[in-house]
C-alpha cells in the first residue's frame, strides 16, 4: 500500500482502514479510492500490519461462532431450566423455571395475545396462563400444567453485581448461547418513559386534546384534535391533573381504553402506551437501533450490557463466567444496550408471586 506523499492519514483513511479490517480477507482486499489517499496495490504491497488486520475475519469478533462454543459449557448448565414463550402463535420471548410442578417466569409486555403456549427444553408445546404478574418489573408468572414435578428450577446467585466490563452469557431455550456481552455501567435505574402521546389542556375542568404524536399509541387509536377524556378504563378521570396522573403510572406496552367526547358523541377507543424514546425516533433511528422492546423504560434497577438481542430473545437467563445466574434479560434498548433485571431484584418478585398464585389456586 501506498500513502500520498501530498496527503497525510485523515480520520476518514482510518475509517475505511477499520472497516476493512473488520470485513475482508486477504483473500478480498479492499479497494479503497484515491481521492482519501490510498491507492490500489498488490498484496505484498501493504505492510504487515495491514495484512494481519485483513486476516482477521468477521468470524473472529467477541460474538463469533467459537466463541459461543466457547462459552457453551456455562450456558448448558442452565439449559434445562430456559423455555421459549409463544404467545398467539409467534414466539415472543424466553422464560425460566421457577419450580419443578410448572411455574415459569418471563417479560410480561410481550404476552400480546392468547393462546400462550410453552416451548419445553425437551421441545414439548404446552399450555400456559398467566398466573400472576410485577407491572413494575415487566414480569409474569405462567402456569403450565401435566408436567407433575419434571421441570428444573433455576438457581440464583444473589450475592454481588456485575463489574463493568466484565463479560455475560445470554442463554437461550435449552441452554444455546444467543450471546455475549460485557457490563456496560453499574446497576442503576431507568427512568419511566410510558407516554400515550396526546398534549392535554384544560378546557373549562376537562382534559382536551390539543394535539397527537404522529405514530403514538393515541395516534393508531384515533385520538384527535379536540376530543375532551371522560373516563379511563372506565373509571371517571375528567381533569387534566388526573388524566396526567392515570396515564403516568401506565407502563409502555399496556392497553388503555379511553371514553372521550367527540363533538357531543360518545366515544370509547383502545389506545396502546408507548415508550417516549420510540416514540421520538426518526425513520434512521429506527434504521440504526433495529426492532427493540416494546418495553424500554420503568424498572427500578438494571444491569446495562451491549449483548446484541432479538425482543423475542428477552425473558431468559444472564450467565457469568462462573456459571452464575446473575439475572434476566428484560428489554432491548438498542442497537448495542441490552437490560437485565438483577437477580437480587427478579428473587424477592418471583417469591411474592409464586405465594400469590399458589395461594388463589387454593381458593378456587
Amino acid at each position: 500500500m501506498r500513502i500520498m506523499q501530498t496527503r497525510r492519514v485523515s480520520v476518514r483513511t482510518g475509517a475505511a482502514l477499520l472497516l476493512a479490517w473488520m470485513t475482508f480477507s486477504p483473500d478480498s482486499l479492499p479497494v479503497v479510492s484515491p481521492e482519501i489517499g490510498i491507492v490500489r496495490g498488490q498484496e505484498s504491497d501493504y505492510p504487515g500490519f495491514l495484512r494481519q488486520r485483513f486476516a482477521i475475519r468477521a468470524s473472529n469478533r467477541r460474538d463469533n461462532g467459537d466463541m459461543l462454543k466457547l462459552v457453551r459449557p456455562l450456558s448448558e448448565t442452565v439449559g434445562a431450566s430456559v423455555v421459549q414463550i409463544v404467545s398467539d402463535g409467534t414466539p415472543v420471548g424466553l422464560g425460566v423455571v421457577v419450580t419443578a410442578d410448572g411455574y415459569l417466569l418471563t417479560k410480561r409486555s410481550e404476552l400480546s395475545a392468547d393462546p400462550i403456549r410453552v416451548r419445553l427444553p425437551d421441545a414439548r408445546l404446552l399450555a400456559a396462563r398467566v398466573a400472576a404478574v410485577r407491572r413494575s418489573s415487566d414480569l409474569a408468572l405462567l402456569r403450565v400444567e401435566g408436567v407433575g414435578e419434571s421441570l428444573q428450577p433455576i438457581s440464583w446467585a444473589t450475592e454481588d453485581d456485575p463489574e463493568i466490563g466484565s463479560f455475560l452469557i445470554s442463554v437461550g431455550r435449552g441452554g444455546d448461547p444467543i450471546g455475549l456481552g460485557a457490563v456496560s455501567s453499574q446497576p442503576r435505574p431507568i427512568e419511566h418513559q410510558g407516554r400515550l402521546g396526546v398534549v392535554l389542556i384544560d378546557d373549562q375542568g376537562h382534559a382536551t386534546v390539543s394535539g397527537v404524536w404522529p405514530d403514538s399509541g393515541a395516534a393508531f387509536a384515533g385520538v384527535k384534535q379536540g376530543d375532551r377524556i371522560l373516563a379511563i378504563d372506565g373509571r371517571n378521570e375528567s381533569n387534566r391533573s388526573g388524566v396526567i396522573r392515570t396515564l403516568r403510572g401506565m407502563f409502555p406496552g399496556e392497553s388503555v381504553r379511553l371514553t372521550i367526547d367527540r363533538e357531543g358523541a360518545k366515544l370509547n377507543l383502545v389506545a396502546r402506551i408507548q415508550d417516549f424514546g420510540v416514540m421520538q425516533e426518526t425513520e434512521n433511528d429506527h434504521k440504526i437501533n433495529g426492532p427493540r422492546s416494546v418495553r424500554l423504560s420503568g424498572f427500578d434497577e438494571v444491569i446495562q450490557h451491549d449483548t446484541v438481542l432479538n425482543p423475542d430473545e428477552c425473558g431468559g437467563p444472564l450467565v457469568d463466567t462462573s456459571g452464575r445466574v446473575i439475572g434476566l434479560n428484560i428489554a432491548r434498548a438498542g442497537r448495542v444496550v441490552s437490560y437485565g433485571l438483577p437477580a437480587s431484584l427478579v428473587v424477592p418478585e418471583v417469591d411474592s408471586m409464586l405465594e400469590e398464585a399458589r395461594r388463589l389456586a387454593d381458593e378456587e
